[in-house]
């Protein structure tokens, strides 16, 4: 018989507990990174709103200034919103803050839907 036909080869038990134990230890230092991220998410879904508005309440001055037909008229915070092709989502809050309607910027607040998204600011621009 030969000496190498009666050797069983494999991984032994204390390299297979080594292996687990780095597994677990990488997996505990990366959990927290992917917990977190609903709450960033949350947070870049009011800045990505909070830009949309912005972004509309630019377009919308010039598109009136241009042909007062044109857009809505922003005296408000809360009137930016009617600016939006698509409505604002239920749950979002915009605080409401008075704005100049001679071309006056202001900076307006909105809030996200959700505890733990936090606000965003956003710029309105008057116009009648």
């Amino acid at each position: 018989m030969n000496k190498q036909q009666g050797k069983q080869s494999g991984f032994t038990l204390i390299e297979l507990v080594v292996v687990i134990v780095i597994l677990g230890i990488l997996a505990a230092t990366a959990l927290p990174k992917f917990i977190d991220l609903k709450t960033d998410a949350a947070a870049a879904a009011v800045a990505g709103v909070a830009g949309a508005l912005s972004s509309a309440s630019a377009v919308n001055y010039s598109g009136r200034t241009a042909n007062s037909a044109k857009g809505v008229g922003i005296a408000n915070c809360n009137e930016v919103s009617n600016a939006l092709v698509t409505p604002l989502s239920t749950g979002y809050s915009i605080t409401a803050a008075a704005v100049a309607t001679n071309a006056t910027s202001t900076s307006c607040v909105i809030t996200g839907p959700t505890p733990e998204t936090k606000s965003a600011n956003f710029t309105a621009i008057g116009i009648s």
